[in-house]
């Protein structure tokens, strides 16, 4: 079983009536029932708990955590941010979805400003595979038609991914990098760019498709744990 903890700042859908139609008990209720079952279990996490619902506990019970954050970046601890961080370099998997790349979760993993371009204009996405044979892109089509969206356009100041999955197309003539992979010490990090809180992106079958996909690539594999520091010769020293 893979465990999943979605986080969200859990603050549009309070604050703001059309957010609150679209995703009535949150966006983050909304990815947790369209990813659970089949070998994932999933809780969810929110700003205003104590310690942002992301206690040592909770994270030490966490095999792939979500994150979407948007108008509260800067309210999230930086205590909070280390303990992530401490996770995420010793083996879980971190999601970061569409305006979480201004988390300081997220630009402290790739050290760059992880700024972009960006537009509401209502209008439509294609959302193209470009890597067909990676796990998370298992059982799509070529691509994905999403009718209204926030536009992210390049430059997107990353470092060059890992791996690149995912290319959009938006009807403004922008294109944007909204599949990346990146490895940080024993991590998989997965930033997704569809979201916007005022579009039903996250009832969109294949979009939750495409997040249990990277959940089940995220999450930890296994391996041996490196070890560092001072160590004796594994063979004699003649000399």
């Amino acid at each position: 079983m893979i465990r999943v903890t979605v986080w969200n700042e859990f603050l549009h859908e309070k604050k703001h009536e059309e957010v609150a139609r679209i995703y009535p008990d949150g966006i983050h209720n909304a990815i947790a029932r369209g990813i659970a079952g089949d070998g994932i279990s999933v809780r969810t996490a929110t700003l205003d708990e104590p310690e942002h619902g992301l206690t040592e506990e909770v994270l030490g019970e966490t095999d792939v955590l979500i994150w979407w954050g948007h108008m509260a970046h800067d309210k999230v601890e930086d205590a909070i941010v280390d303990r992530v961080h401490r996770r995420v370099l010793d083996g879980m998997g971190l999601i970061v979805l569409h305006s979480g790349h201004f988390s300081k979760i997220f630009r402290r993993l790739m050290g760059t400003s992880c700024d972009l371009k960006w537009r509401e204009a209502n209008e439509k996405e294609r959302l193209w595979v470009v890597n067909p044979a990676h796990p998370i892109a298992a059982g799509l089509p070529e691509s994905i038609t999403i009718e209204h969206e926030e536009m992210y356009g390049e430059h997107f100041d990353i470092p060059a991914p890992d791996e690149l999955i995912f290319i959009s197309w938006f009807e403004g003539g922008e294109v944007f990098r909204s599949g990346c992979t990146f490895y940080r010490g024993q991590g998989r990090i997965f930033y997704f760019r569809p979201g916007h809180e005022t579009y039903p992106t996250y009832h969109n079958p294949q979009i939750l498709q495409v997040i249990r996909n990277a959940v089940r690539w995220a999450a930890p594999a296994g391996a041996a744990k490196p070890v560092r520091g001072n160590v004796k010769p594994l063979e004699p020293i003649k000399g």
